[in-house]
């Protein structure tokens, strides 16, 4: 199918769509701990935004009564079925085309390589809220989770070898199939590819979304580090060096701090961050102002910090915002990372002093990037 386009996740979008947890198999003991978090998150971002929470059958009334009233844009509760709470990942993304009308793109999801089962209900949801929100969607046999990718809305998508060329996921097709279905399904004129993930993403397998963040066309966050004895530093090198090789002015974010949870340390990678109209969420580890300072001030540098205390399961891996949510054009709220339970705070980097929204990320005035290409309008929205 061609002409379609996948906008940048700053582009103005319609919501926020937020899965809350439901696997008490995987969460544990940590499980009502989770809802809290997805619930602070969704107050968070529901001042910048409305937000609909997906919640498996039966939890609706729950949810809705967890996320409470009040807010400043409006909270809607429906319920599908769904196996996890990471709809980032296993939810559609919505393109335009070329007249400028929604295309809900429905990749296949198997669990994060098949990691965490049952998916069923999680790879059939795309189609499901597709329906439900009345958006033509289209289903496409590559396995692909959102947090996998990231575009700048000018022709560039990056990703990872680690995860997209991983044997888990699309062992039948090459580095060139993926690419082409990628350009096809998503508008990329061109794929970069970094080489891998951070060290403790487990889950993931190397997700983009811990790495990079565009935040404007050809201009890019990156993850980095300050600890030249960081396992991470020489795989945050490499890729900010292959960023840079491709044409794509970088800003590094050399703040990567890490927490305790249940005796267990995370990595709170800040680059795990979500858009929201007008703002940005960051994540910040809850034993670190410094690193909190620093970093919201790197992505944010004229906001004001407001922190959300959120507490997420241990698992060793990530910390993380994006994955439980959905964002693009329809914003699938994104609690995720590379691990998927954990604590840390959400900064909103997103206000002035008087609590009136500034502009998401600010960067080094854009210059023309060599070697980018033609802009072009991208992304997913609804």
């Amino acid at each position: 199918m061609t002409g379609l386009r996948m906008p940048a996740e700053w582009v103005e979008h319609e919501r926020t769509m937020i899965a809350w947890p439901v696997r008490a198999d995987l969460w544990g003991s940590e499980l009502a701990a989770a809802k809290l978090t997805h619930a602070n998150v969704v107050g968070a971002v529901a001042r910048f935004e409305p937000v609909t929470v997906v919640a498996n059958v039966g939890a609706g009334r729950e949810a809705a009564e967890a996320c409470g009233t009040g807010h400043t844009h409006a909270v809607d509760v429906i319920e599908e079925p769904i196996d996890d709470s990471w709809l980032r990942d296993s939810g559609p993304i919505v393109v335009r085309d070329a007249s400028g009308e929604r295309i809900a793109v429905d990749f296949r999801f198997n669990g994060w390589g098949g990691k965490y089962q049952p998916f069923d209900k999680d790879d059939a949801i795309g189609a499901r809220l597709s329906e439900r929100l009345g958006i033509p969607c289209h289903d496409v046999s590559m396995v692909l989770e959102g947090g996998a990718i990231t575009v700048d809305g000018a022709g560039t998508l990056v990703t990872t070898e680690q995860c997209l060329l991983h044997p888990t996921r699309n062992p039948s097709l090459d580095r060139a199939e993926i690419e082409a279905t990628l350009c096809e399904w998503l508008g990329a004129e061109r794929v970069v590819w970094l080489a891998s993930g951070l060290v403790e993403d487990r889950d993931t397998d190397g997700h983009v979304d811990n790495l990079c963040a565009f935040i404007a066309p050809g201009v890019a966050l990156t993850q980095g580090t300050a600890d030249a004895t960081n396992p991470n530093a020489p795989i945050l090198a490499d890729n900010r060096a292959r960023l840079v090789a491709a044409g794509i002015e970088t800003v590094s974010v050399d703040v990567l701090p890490y927490d305790t949870i249940g005796g267990r340390t995370v990595v709170v990678p800040p680059l795990n961050l979500s858009f929201v109209n007008g703002g940005v969420i960051v994540p910040v580890a809850d034993n670190d102002s410094d690193s909190a300072d620093a970093s919201v001030a790197r992505i944010g540098p004229r906001g004001r910090r407001r922190r959300h205390p959120l507490r997420h399961p241990a698992d060793p891996g990530v910390a993380s915002t994006r994955c439980g949510s959905c964002g693009r054009e329809i914003h699938r709220s994104r609690q995720h990372g590379s691990s998927r339970r954990h604590a840390h705070h959400f900064a909103s980097g997103s206000c002035n002093s008087n609590g009136t929204p500034i502009p998401t990320p600010t960067a080094p005035r854009s210059r023309k990037a060599r070697g980018s290409p033609r802009p072009r309008e991208r992304g997913s929205s609804a």
